[in-house]
């Protein structure tokens, strides 16, 4: 699933603001790959707010490449 959220924001401008839980937890799995960058709320956090992708890495933009060259 963070792959195909990595995917769905290729393009996107960034910083890209993030609000539904299910995208932070996406990017807090990227950022710890190290495949983007970006300001997310605590583990603790209880106000419900957002995070910022502030860019996708280049690392982040080889596994892009790689995955789609890998597909048929």
């Amino acid at each position: 699933m963070p792959m195909n959220f990595l995917r769905r924001i290729e393009d996107a401008s960034f910083p890209l603001p993030i609000h539904e839980e299910a995208d932070i937890q996406c990017a807090a799995v990227l950022a710890a790959a190290g495949l983007v960058e970006a300001n997310l709320p605590g583990p603790n956090n209880t106000e419900g707010r957002g995070g910022v992708i502030l860019r996708i890495t280049p690392l982040g933009r080889a596994e892009l490449k790689r995955t789609r060259d890998a597909q048929p």
